[in-house]
C-alpha cells in the first residue's frame, strides 16, 4: 500500500537524504517527495512510500522521530497514482469523454490529492449544500458542510474532517476533496486542486460550468 508521510525538517544539506534512508532502513521504499514550504530555516516535505500491508506504522513514528529536528506531521494512507503526469491524464480523459467529466475530475481527484473520497456540490436554494455525486468512498445522499465563500480554500470542519474545495467553472458547482486522519490541506495542494478545476472546467460543456 502507500503511504503519504508529512515532515518538518531542517533546511540544510544532507536532512532531506537523512530521512530517506531513515524511511528505507525501516521498510519503506520512496516512491515520491514534494517539497511544500521553506521558511525560517525549516522546510515541510510530503513523501509518498511503499509500505507493506497490514505492517503498522510504529517503525516509521519511530525512525522519524529519532532524527534530530524531524516532526513528523502526519501519516495516512493513499492511492496517488503513480506516473509522471497524473494531472495531465485526468484532463485527457475529462476531453475525451465531456459529458461526463466533472464526475470523472471528482472521481480522481482523491488519488492525485491524497484525499479519502471528493464530491461534486453546489448551494441549494435554502443555503444549504447540495451533493451532486461522490466519489467512492464518499458520501451520498449525506450532508457537506457549508462551502461559502466558494473560492479555492481549505477548511476543517467541527467534526475534525479536512477538507479543500474549488469552485468549479462560474455556475456555482464546486469540486469538494475531503480526508480525515491527516494534516490540513496544504495551500500547494489547494493551488494543485484549482489548477486542475481551471484545467477541467476549459474542456466541460458550457452549460454545467457557467452562469450564461
Amino acid at each position: 500500500m502507500l503511504l503519504r508521510i508529512r515532515v518538518r525538517l531542517p533546511d540544510r544539506p544532507g536532512s532531506l537524504g537523512q530521512v530517506a534512508r531513515t524511511l528505507g532502513a525501516a521498510g519503506a521504499d520512496v516512491v515520491q517527495m514534494a517539497v511544500l514550504e521553506r521558511a525560517e530555516g525549516r522546510a515541510l516535505d510530503d513523501f509518498t512510500v511503499a509500505w507493506p500491508a497490514g505492517a503498522g506504522i510504529e517503525r516509521l513514528t519511530g525512525g522519524l522521530g529519532s532524527v534530530p529536528g524531524v516532526d513528523v506531521v502526519g501519516i495516512w494512507p493513499t492511492v496517488e497514482p503513480q506516473g509522471a503526469f497524473p494531472d495531465a491524464t485526468v484532463i485527457g480523459q475529462v476531453a475525451a469523454v465531456p459529458e461526463r467529466g466533472a464526475e470523472i475530475l471528482a472521481d480522481a481527484v482523491p488519488g492525485i490529492l491524497s484525499a479519502d473520497w471528493a464530491a461534486l456540490a453546489e448551494d441549494g436554494p435554502g443555503g444549504e449544500t447540495v451533493l451532486v455525486h461522490a466519489s467512492v468512498g464518499g458520501m451520498e445522499g449525506a450532508r457537506l458542510p457549508g462551502l461559502r465563500p466558494l473560492r479555492p480554500r481549505a477548511f476543517t470542519a467541527p467534526d475534525g474532517v479536512q477538507y479543500a474545495v474549488c469552485p468549479l467553472g462560474t455556475g456555482g458547482l464546486a469540486l469538494v476533496i475531503a480526508r480525515t486522519g491527516a494534516p490540513p490541506f496544504h495551500a500547494t495542494e489547494v493551488l494543485r486542486l484549482e489548477q486542475l478545476a481551471a484545467a477541467a472546467a476549459a474542456v466541460l460543456p458550457a452549460e454545467l460550468v457557467s452562469t450564461s
